[in-house]
């Protein structure tokens, strides 16, 4: 592991954080705003004690509150997501709800008063409950609806928003919303529905991006792209090929199902193609996976419609290789197997191990394998770890571990390998409902007291912290631990 950087980022360089609608506004019926299948799955008590994203951290009424606590941290951009059911209650233009719509305005708008660069989310996990009950993301009819919510968002924000991603770690929709089941929608179907979900989200994609491309680009002159999150996977055993192959495999199943067709050639890594056909010959009676099929005028449509690459990152794997058998999956489809180094120091989340050598890793991965053919800029989209619901309410000493690596690695990145890398979002400004584990895991840097109906926020050591590199730019100035 290379030394400490005591350098600065390039100047210009973009400080972020991050809020997701359905985990932070509350409101959910606010004003006519539709059901979302969030607010279904919490209705249903499928979260930690039963808890519910009803109020949540109710920034739907604490507009002001939110920028100030911005203003606080000296961030010079926030990233958040709109919930398509507050814009569109039923998923469709004919439902509009302007009070909806003003919400939206009114936290842009501030953001921009206070020198704030805000960016946009269209998609992060809350669809309208009626796109649900037909099918969600499995219904090819949802890239026309999709297109039409990307489309009402552009003309309405666009004179103001300059940077948009359309969905925000989209593999976690097709693997815990349709393939394990563990997020809403709640549907376990690895075989079918989770690919069918991927296709569906990609042309998604590309319809928004030439919507703004045909329509608002020459206007506006903003960037659309699209936040991707990946792990980083390292060959358990680096002297054996078979661990070096599972471990690219594993980089190709959850990275490249999405990055391939939209940075490379419009179509599904090879990878995947040929461990798809390969388990399809395998196993006759119990296929474990069906790939649909790109047209070439899809995958024409699809190919360049990213304006950056935007990355969410939080840990890293060592993978191994396996047979998985006819196992659905992509553990079982991808014949690999992972784990943890022992010596990652854990968080409050079973999935997410420090590890931020991975980072730099993984965005000189990134820029080898997807950028030499649509070059564009890196932007680190989501960056953070949780902490216990108790714990050490504000002195937040693993967090500020995590960012001062995972700042540092992007930073090594930037100076030492090359890679354009222009933005750097801690996630997240403050505490809210994360799916399964309701608020029982805290990202924040501003600590929520959710028993408290006013919903105080108060900033922990780590917003400190995350201020001080904001302030100096980096760790050029900086004591080597803070």
């Amino acid at each position: 592991i290379d030394a400490f950087l005591k350098e600065s980022f390039p100047s210009g360089f973009q400080w972020a954080t991050s809020t997701e609608s359905f985990k932070a506004e509350g409101g959910w019926l606010e004003d006519g705003k539709g059901e979302t299948i969030w607010d279904r799955f919490s209705h249903e008590h499928q979260a930690f004690e039963n808890q519910t994203i009803d109020l949540a951290c109710d920034s739907y009424n604490k507009v002001d509150y939110d920028v100030y606590i911005l203003r606080g941290l000296q961030v010079n951009t926030y990233q958040f997501s709109i919930s398509w059911a507050r814009i569109f209650p039923s998923g469709h233009r004919g439902s509009l709800s302007e009070k909806g719509a003003l919400y939206y305005d009114k936290l842009i708008n501030a953001l921009i008063e206070s020198g704030i660069q805000p960016v946009v989310t269209l998609y992060h996990w809350d669809l309208p409950q009626e796109l649900q009950d037909a099918g969600g993301w499995t219904n090819p009819s949802i890239v026309e609806a999709f297109k039409d919510y990307a489309d009402f968002c552009f003309s309405r924000f666009g004179d103001r928003v300059k940077t948009w991603n359309t969905f925000s770690s989209p593999w976690v929709v097709s693997h815990a919303g349709y393939g394990t089941g563990e997020h809403a929608p709640g549907i376990k179907d690895y075989v079918i529905s989770s690919y069918q979900v991927t296709h569906n989200m990609l042309k998604s994609h590309a319809e928004a991006w030439h919507v703004y491309n045909d329509n608002y680009r020459k206007t506006q002159g903003g960037k659309v792209g699209i936040a991707l999150n990946s792990d980083w996977a390292e060959p358990k055993n680096p002297a054996l090929p078979e661990d070096v192959a599972a471990a690219d495999r594993y980089l190709q199943f959850m990275l490249g199902w999405f990055a391939h067709p939209i940075f490379v050639d419009g179509d599904y890594p090879a990878e995947l193609k040929t461990q798809i056909e390969l388990k399809r010959n395998k196993c006759p009676s119990s296929e474990p996976a069906r790939l649909p099929v790109f047209t070439p005028s899809e995958s024409k449509r699809i190919l360049g419609t990213a304006d950056f690459f935007g990355l969410n990152h939080y840990t890293s794997r060592l993978v191994s290789n396996i047979d998985g058998g006819c196992t659905p999956g992509p553990q079982g489809v991808g014949d690999f197997q992972e784990s943890v180094d022992p010596s990652w120091p854990s968080t409050a989340s079973d999935w997410i191990f420090s590890a931020p050598s991975g980072l730099r890793m993984l965005l000189n991965y990134i820029s080898k394998e997807y950028l030499n053919v649509v070059n564009v800029p890196i932007y680190i989209t989501g960056n953070g770890m949780p902490t216990e619901y108790g714990g050490d309410t504000f002195n937040d000493t693993s967090r500020i571990e995590y960012m001062r690596g995972y700042i540092n690695e992007a930073l090594k990145a930037i100076l030492t390998d090359g890679v354009n890398v222009q933005r750097f979002t801690v996630q997240s400004l403050m505490d809210g409902f994360e799916g399964k584990q309701g608020y029982s895991e805290r990202f924040g840097l501003h600590y929520v007291e959710f028993e408290n109906p006013e919903r105080p926020r108060t900033p922990k050591q780590s917003a400190y912290f995350y201020s001080q590199v904001i302030e100096q730019n980096g760790f050029a100035l900086s004591k080597a631990h803070i």
